[in-house]
C-alpha cells in the first residue's frame, strides 16, 4: 500500500493518526489491523464510503459497551458506599473515602443535587 492510500484513508476518516511538532503522521499499531479490515471490505466489493460507515458504527458500538461497564463499576461502588454510609460510623466512614473514585464521588454528588431539586430543596 502506498504512502498516497494511506493519507487518502487518513483524509477520509478511515484512519485515525497523531501529529508530531513537526506534522508527520504517526499510526498506531491498529492502524495495520484496521488497513487489512478495509482491504477486505473492498476486495468484498464496499466503497470506502460504505466502510467508513461501518468503521463508524463499530466505534459507536465499542463506545457504548464501554460506557455500560464503566455506568455497571459505578453503580457497584455506589451501592457499596450506600451500604457503609447506612452503617454510619466513623470507621465506615474512612471506608468510603479510601475506596470511592472521583467518577464515583461525582455521580453521587449529582443524584444528590437532583434528589434535592426533586425535593424542592
Amino acid at each position: 500500500m502506498t504512502k498516497r492510500t494511506i493519507d487518502y484513508y487518513t483524509t477520509m476518516g478511515l484512519l485515525k493518526a497523531e501529529r508530531s511538532s513537526s506534522n508527520y503522521r504517526y499510526y498506531d499499531s491498529s492502524a495495520i489491523e484496521q488497513l487489512r479490515f478495509i482491504e477486505e471490505c473492498k476486495a468484498s466489493g464496499m466503497t470506502l464510503e460504505g466502510i467508513k460507515k461501518k468503521i463508524i458504527a463499530t466505534a459507536e458500538e465499542i463506545d457504548v459497551l464501554e460506557l455500560r461497564l464503566k455506568i455497571k463499576g459505578l453503580e457497584k461502588e455506589v451501592s457499596e458506599v450506600l451500604a457503609q454510609l447506612d452503617k454510619n460510623d466513623l470507621k465506615n466512614q474512612d471506608f468510603v473515602k479510601k475506596h470511592i473514585s472521583n467518577e464515583s464521588l461525582s455521580l453521587i454528588q449529582t443524584l444528590l443535587l437532583l434528589i434535592n431539586i426533586k425535593n424542592g430543596g
